[in-house]
């Protein structure tokens, strides 16, 4: 080899071992930073050109803090999350979320506020819900999966199934565990709103709450007023007969102020 051509080789040789080393220096990052960050179980992907965090299966207690700002696909399905807090999710661009078979019991307003413009399905079932309020879905636009919770049937559950668009083929597993009437029970929540208005049945039932109220006071009031004047009709008639036993001057000026004090 001449000078030359060992000249022309220092600087390719020297580039190579640099791109390599950058090499090394890329892999060793991503090894190192990415994974401690995530929880035991979570991992990211890439399904149908949507970027994906899995944490399923991953004996998680709570949402996890650290996911990805970019996910659009998360699953949380197989969990033991008791409940949501608010601002659960925020400030994640999420299409979809799998929140099935967990212990989750109570979500609170606003553990869905920031999705409303993005989320097109929520799945919520396999859970431990009983009762909701409509307020913890507002503004939401996805489709929403409520089947297989012990719901409480009344007219709060009414109000939420109005509230929201439940996916498709989910609101027969939208069953009564328990209900304001006894009869309900072990039905389809669908079928029985069709023929019974739990919001109807509750104002029915507070309007005649009142009137039972309002009558006992009124009872109460009359009651009163039938023994204070029998009371002062005993007092006075026991007084004239004490004015009776007194000697005639003095039981005629006691009668006259006892008979004008009655009237």
């Amino acid at each position: 080899m001449t000078v030359a051509q060992g000249v022309l080789l220092r600087p390719i040789t020297m580039g190579l071992l640099l791109q390599g080393l950058f090499l090394l220096l890329h892999l060793l990052g991503s090894c190192l930073h990415p994974a401690a960050a995530f929880p035991k179980g979570c991992y990211p992907s890439e399904e149908e050109g949507l970027k994906t965090f899995r944490c399923s299966n991953a004996q998680l207690t709570e949402v996890p803090r650290d996911i990805p700002n970019d996910t659009n696909k998360l699953y949380l399905d197989f969990n033991q999350i008791p409940f949501l807090p608010r601002d659960a999710f925020w400030d994640l661009p999420l299409l979809e979320l799998d929140l099935s078979h967990n212990a989750i019991a109570r979500i609170e307003s606003g553990a869905f506020q920031g999705l409303a413009e993005h989320l097109h399905s929520l799945d919520l079932s396999s859970n431990r819900l009983v009762s909701v309020s409509k307020d913890a879905f507002s503004n939401l636009k996805a489709k929403v999966n409520l089947s297989n919770n012990p719901w409480l049937c009344d007219c709060r559950l009414q109000e939420l199934i109005r509230a929201v668009e439940l996916a498709a083929d989910s609101s027969g597993g939208i069953v009564c565990d328990s209900s304001t009437q006894e009869e309900h029970v072990g039905k389809a929540f669908l079928q029985v709103i069709g023929d019974t208005d739990f919001c109807n049945v509750y104002k029915k039932t507070t309007d005649i709450a009142m009137l039972v109220t309002m009558f006992g006071w009124f009872a109460m009031v009359i009651s009163y007023l039938v023994y204070y004047v029998r009371q002062n009709q005993e007092d006075a008639r026991r007084h004239l007969e004490y004015l009776k036993s007194l000697p005639s001057k003095q039981r005629r000026s006691e009668e006259s102020s006892t008979i004008s004090t009655v009237v």
